[in-house]
């Protein structure tokens, strides 16, 4: 009996050891059910709440699997036009790109710093620098944003960068080009998209191309505008050319322009270069049709409105025959970021993406290498990691020197000039009738 006992506790003894050593090694029955991968977190400040907004994303290009990020979200902030007076269609397709670079950063790169997931937060700028300002400080001040994307109207980026140089929260123009927003060399002032020296080297070479040499410039009252007009100017002048310009400067709020494209149409001009935004670009396509003046004359836009899906219906036939500026086509070689980002916006949205898209996911994608490379989610060190850093974007390899000019912080994507030749015609079989590859 005594021999069984001492048996028996030895059994227990061996079985309470193998039990220990079970409870300190990990137990695939036991162990936590894993975070789901969050989708695009967007943070609308009207709301002050979180929705996810953008579709399912295609596939990773990539194989390795990443774990999903947790922890405290870094947040940066989507400041744009959502409302008029501005652009609320280009802003829209911003909220779009940047909600999809959410997903790329979350489900692709397993989040920034070591697995924490970013989130976006939403502000309306409404197209006024007096709404920019008000919702940069907001963003800054209650969400705790490390950086501001989403830029579209330059008066507006320039408003803002004025309160930021001061506060120190990066801001990136998304599709501003004023060349101020830059050439100031303000420490938080970064771009993502062409100045606007390259967009008029750009149509001067086209207006030479073609041999044009009376050009009428009818242009909102903006910085966009009159920054338009006098580089023009300035240009024509530096390089000797024989045009003889002449510019028209319209109200932006304005609802009727046929004033001021009669006499456009008295000047006779060979081109006529629309550099207005939003409505009034579509206002000025379409009564410059009503009274005669084009397609007879020419017409080039100063961007990318015309390959959005609402152009051929707020048009129809009256826009056939346009040419406009554009920073994207299907046929441009793109990196695996940017081919997962055209798969992901296809089944999204059931439609091609387009620039405005494209500029603000790649900004959101640069800017988490760039946190990953500050090691923190710290402005003033995310700023030196731009500064210092190479990045992969949607069409290539960008960095953010401190160079001169307007080309500080500057990463310049293509220009190119389209033209539509038939109504209802898919931009992307439109006319490519020049290409302009920027140096720097």
């Amino acid at each position: 009996m005594k021999f069984l006992r001492v048996l028996a506790a030895l059994l227990l003894i061996a079985l309470a050891a193998g039990c220990a050593g079970r409870q300190g090694a990990a137990s695939p029955t036991t162990a936590p059910q894993a975070t789901p991968i969050p989708t695009a977190t967007t943070v609308s400040m009207a709301a002050t709440s979180t929705a996810t907004a953008a579709p399912t994303a295609a596939p990773s290009p990539t194989t390795a699997s990443k774990p999903a990020p947790s922890g405290e979200p870094v947040r940066i902030g989507v400041l744009t036009p959502l409302s008029p007076p501005g652009d609320a269609a280009a802003g829209q397709l911003i909220v779009r790109g940047a909600e999809l670079g959410v997903k790329y950063v979350n489900e692709v790169m397993g989040g920034v710093l070591d697995g924490r997931p970013i989130e976006i937060v939403v502000e309306d700028d409404q197209g006024t620098p007096e709404q920019g300002v008000a919702g940069y400080r907001r963003l800054v001040d209650e969400k705790r944003v490390v950086a501001v994307v989403g830029q579209f109207h330059s008066a507006v980026n320039l408003a803002v960068n004025e309160i930021a140089k001061d506060v120190g929260v990066p801001v990136f123009s998304t599709q501003a080009s004023a060349k101020d927003i830059t050439a100031k060399h303000y420490p938080i002032a970064f771009r993502t998209h062409l100045i606007d020296p390259i967009r008029v080297e750009g149509w001067l070479d086209f207006i030479q191309q073609q041999g044009y040499t009376r050009v009428a410039l009818v242009a909102e009252d903006t910085d966009y505008g009159i920054g338009l007009i006098e580089e023009t100017k300035r240009q024509i002048k530096e390089r000797g050319l024989q045009v003889e310009l002449r510019e028209f400067v319209v109200d932006r709020r304005s609802t009727d322009l046929t004033p001021q494209l009669l006499q456009v149409r008295d000047f006779k001009p060979d081109l006529v270069i629309n550099v207005a935004v939003g409505q009034l670009a579509y206002l000025m396509v379409q009564q410059a049709y009503d009274i005669g003046l084009f397609p007879d004359t020419p017409m080039l836009a100063s961007y990318d409105f015309p390959v959005r899906p609402e152009f051929w219906k707020n048009l129809g036939e009256k826009g056939n025959g346009l040419y406009f500026i554009a920073y994207y086509h299907p046929r441009q070689s793109l990196t695996p970021i940017g081919e997962w980002f055209v798969k992901a916006y296809e089944q999204a949205y059931n439609e091609p993406p387009v620039y405005s898209a494209l500029s603000a996911f790649g900004g959101i994608v640069v800017l988490a290498q760039a946190l990953n490379q500050a090691g923190k989610a710290d402005p003033q060190a995310l700023i030196a990691a731009l500064e210092n850093g190479t990045f992969e974007s949607w069409y290539g390899k960008v960095t953010f020197p401190r160079a001169e000019g307007p080309y500080w912080h500057q990463a310049t994507p293509s220009l190119l000039i389209l033209h539509y030749t038939e109504p209802q015609q898919d931009w992307r079989q439109a006319e490519v009738v020049y290409e302009y590859q920027p140096s720097r």
